[in-house]
């Protein structure tokens, strides 16, 4: 099988390409990749040593259409996975232009043209943000609760979802979305909740929370999502939904005390901010339908998980 990854150096794509060449032996992957700040090289460097024959890289942008059917007709692949995308949500805020260019174009040039070239499976990678914001006492998310964005980043995540599931309906191609609650674990880069807290826990800085901390999210280990995107992709049903999750809510607040527990930092390094605007309240993700379907079910414990992301960090600063 050969297979297109893009957005393959930054933190799930590069876990994600480890998994696949580990668990398919015969597989050949291209991994496209703009390398903007958040995607590095240096994530695959133990790929490239130890399957250089099987791994290519690329330095593309998936919104320009030209260099996208370039690799496309040099390649011939089979399936395509779509990781690419700006995700950051403050950065959204302030220049939301850049992520419809990448998240809504890059996506409707990556499936149009798998389409043209007769790809057997599109997969996108989305997230559990494009069904917008829970209550307190409301249920967690299913596949079919209305997309309700809040953010330019999760409006232009669920734009390019209802592309891809056009490019179904529409023309019936073979596509699959994934959806995923929050996802923690080595080699993110530190503009996200948790890399960003033990990095300044370390370097004994304020901590910045927004609010009062009480904002909750759903986390899961970026290799436990990786096992589920995997499942997917070989079991999923064409035009199908699947929700990715860990059942593991926890508050900013408790999020933030765990990390100062684990280093023995103490917390009055917590700083309380101004919160950010449309900031949703809670994410919850319902993964039943994936787990009964694809027979998949995480697999890490959050502590455990938190503790060694904690350690790859301490490793790095040092």
């Amino acid at each position: 099988m050969r297979y297109l990854v893009t957005g393959g150096c930054g933190f799930i794509g590069a876990h994600f390409i480890r998994l696949l060449l580990e668990d398919d032996q015969q597989c050949e992957i291209t991994n496209i990749d703009l390398l903007t700040y958040a995607g590095r090289q240096e994530n695959l460097d133990d790929v490239r040593a130890a399957h250089g024959d099987r791994y290519c890289f690329i330095k593309g942008d998936i919104a320009d259409l030209s260099a996208m059917r370039d690799v496309f007709e040099a390649g011939r692949f089979d399936v395509v996975i779509n990781f690419a995308a700006e995700s950051h949500v403050d950065r959204s805020i302030s220049d939301p232009d850049r992520f419809v260019q990448t998240n809504v174009l890059g996506t409707s040039n990556l499936v149009g043209l798998a389409r043209a070239c007769n790809v057997s499976r599109f997969v996108q990678i989305s997230t559990d943000e494009v069904y917008g914001s829970l209550g307190t006492g409301d249920m967690p998310f299913t596949e079919t609760t209305p997309l309700s964005p809040s953010s330019p980043y999760s409006a232009s995540k669920a734009g390019a979802d209802l592309l891809v599931l056009a490019a179904h309906r529409t023309f019936d191609q073979d596509v699959v979305i994934t959806r995923c609650s929050n996802n923690y674990g080595p080699c993110q880069f530190p503009e996200k909740l948790i890399p960003l807290m033990i990095s300044k826990a370390m370097s004994d800085d304020l901590l910045p929370i927004y609010g009062d901390g009480g904002n909750v999210r759903d986390w899961i280990h970026v290799v436990d999502h990786c096992r589920g995107i995997l499942a997917a992709l070989r079991m999923g049903k064409p035009g199908a939904i699947y929700n990715l999750g860990a059942d593991c809510e926890r508050t900013n607040l408790e999020i933030v005390h765990g990390i100062l527990e684990i280093l023995g930092k103490p917390e009055s390094l917590i700083s309380f901010v101004k919160d950010r605007p449309g900031h949703d309240w809670r994410y919850a993700i319902n993964s039943s339908k994936t787990r009964d379907e694809l027979g998949w079910e995480p697999l890490c414990d959050f502590e455990s998980g938190l503790r060694e992301t904690i350690e790859y960090y301490r490793v790095d600063f040092s």
